[in-house]
């Protein structure tokens, strides 16, 4: 059954981040749950109790605290945070969890010890567009732009959720920024947040991309043509801006199916032209890099977390034998040289390989 949706209740209902690329005049009618959801599926629910997200993040990336009874429009999706919510596109009847602040929806499977429950919601049915159909996130995605000159393409991978990866991604940005290069900021992989490419935007990125532009609310579950697909498009995008380089955040750690499949994938990792890990210690900066090297992949230097102390730093260092360097230093640019470096031969770059592997992945 469809049911239109009054002016009065859009005013009052809030968008979240994750449906920043929806139009909100397409959010037109409500549909009967009469289906389980998927991911992607656009559904209105009202907050019925106050958890773990205490705030909605806006399309903007501004805050907005959210109250019982308020109306809001969700995205459902898979939820992977080793350090809050393992969560995925399903509902207990009519009820479902808050899994992110940016509007990601689901029920809670396992959280850490350390965070409190997830908000609840009470689901009052899948919103439709203008057509009468059920909107899904894909409906919006960037489409795929003409193949050209590809940018350098940095990636920045870490030992775990909140090592340090988005911090030194924007460190890296803002150092290129400083060589005068122009740069595009890219989460690839992860559940949608505006914190990330926000502090890209801040870091001076011409445009900051995630997987949201490619139409999924995250990537956890994803498959690797997916994953695959969603890299050439958004790289592809960095190009069409004019940007010299690309820098990459990969979510989670090295042990995450998604990103243990896209590192060991000869059609990912030859697109890269220097690789940066992000460690919380050093033993997980040795272990980490260890890891890198048996997948054929030499990290240019180390950073996160771990270059909050100088001890740290030196036992990174004497473990790996790569450079550690901190926030500063790759703001300062310390690091461009290396970025800029030629791949050794025998392993082609995205500009030579990019079309032919988007055409066998398509």
């Amino acid at each position: 059954m469809k049911t239109a949706l009054s002016d009065e209740k859009k005013s009052s209902m809030r968008v979240p981040y994750a449906l920043r690329r929806v139009p909100q005049e397409n959010l037109s009618s409500l549909l009967t749950c009469s289906e389980p959801p998927q991911p992607g599926d656009i559904a209105l629910a009202r907050v019925e109790k106050i958890g773990r997200n205490t705030n909605l993040e806006l399309p903007n990336g501004r805050r907005c605290a959210l109250y019982v009874g308020d109306l809001m429009v969700g995205v459902f999706g898979n939820r992977y945070a080793t350090m809050q919510f393992e969560g995925y596109a399903r509902t207990d009847g009519e009820r479902c969890d808050l899994l992110s602040m940016a509007g990601v929806c689901g029920l809670v499977e396992s959280k850490h010890d350390g965070v409190g429950e997830p908000s609840k919601l009470r689901l009052m049915g899948f919103v439709a567009g203008p057509d009468g159909r059920k909107l899904r996130l894909r409906q919006f995605a960037l489409p795929s732009p003409p193949t050209q000159s590809q940018p350098r393409v940095v990636v920045v991978c870490g030992t775990s959720m909140d090592s340090g990866k988005t911090r030194t991604a924007a460190a890296i940005i803002k150092g290129l920024r400083q060589g005068g290069h122009s740069v595009v900021g890219i989460k690839l992989t992860g559940t949608a947040s505006g914190k990330d490419t926000l502090s890209m935007l801040d870091a001076g990125a011409c445009a900051a991309l995630d997987f949201v532009d490619g139409g999924l609310p995250s990537t956890y579950l994803c498959n690797l043509d997916e994953l695959l697909n969603l890299h050439f498009t958004l790289v592809s995008h960095a190009a069409s801006k004019g940007a010299a380089f690309a820098v990459i955040e990969i979510a989670d750690g090295l042990l995450q199916n998604e990103t243990a499949a896209l590192l060991q994938n000869p059609r990912f990792t030859q697109t890269v032209d220097a690789w940066v890990f992000a460690a919380g210690d050093p033993l997980g900066a040795a272990g980490g890099t260890r890891v890198l090297r048996s997948w054929g992949i030499h990290p240019v230097a180390i950073s996160g977390v771990v270059t909050m102390s100088s001890l740290a730093i030196r036992e990174a260092q004497t473990a790996t034998g790569l450079p550690c360097l901190t926030v500063p230093e790759l703001e300062s640019g310390e690091l461009n040289v290396k970025l800029m470096q030629a791949k050794p031969a025998g392993d082609p770059g995205l500009r030579t390989a990019s079309k032919n592997e988007k055409q066998r992945v398509d």
